[in-house]
């Protein structure tokens, strides 16, 4: 099935970060949060992460949403993933070092430099 403009922007939009954990917010965004104070790890971490953050809301379906949730954003491109030790690691690709490079304005196209 083709989407639509529209869709696709809703489907692929970038992540927003949340600013605090929000026990009523939806599952993604709590995964997406968990990870965001990891900074990277694998869904066994950010599971982790989330049962400290809601104590109260531990299980299966909490694990299987979790790796789903994460799964289906490293499929869609919304996260990155490295494989370490045969499993995936997930981080959400924050440039943390700055640019270290050099432009040459001469090698610029014209009207750039």
């Amino acid at each position: 099935m083709a989407l639509s403009d529209k869709q696709f922007r809703e489907e692929f939009k970038p992540l927003a970060i949340p600013s605090s954990y929000n026990p009523n917010d939806s599952r993604e965004n709590k995964v997406i949060y968990s990870l965001a104070m990891l900074g990277q790890g694998s869904s066994k971490e950010v599971i982790k992460k989330l049962e400290e953050l809601e104590p109260g809301n531990k299980g299966a379906s909490v694990s299987e949403d979790t790796e789903e949730i994460l799964r289906n954003l490293y499929d869609k491109g919304l996260i990155k993933g490295n494989k370490l030790d045969g499993e995936l690691r997930y981080d959400l690709s924050k440039i943390t070092d700055p640019n270290q490079g050099f432009v040459d304005p001469k090698l610029l196209a014209p009207g750039l430099g």
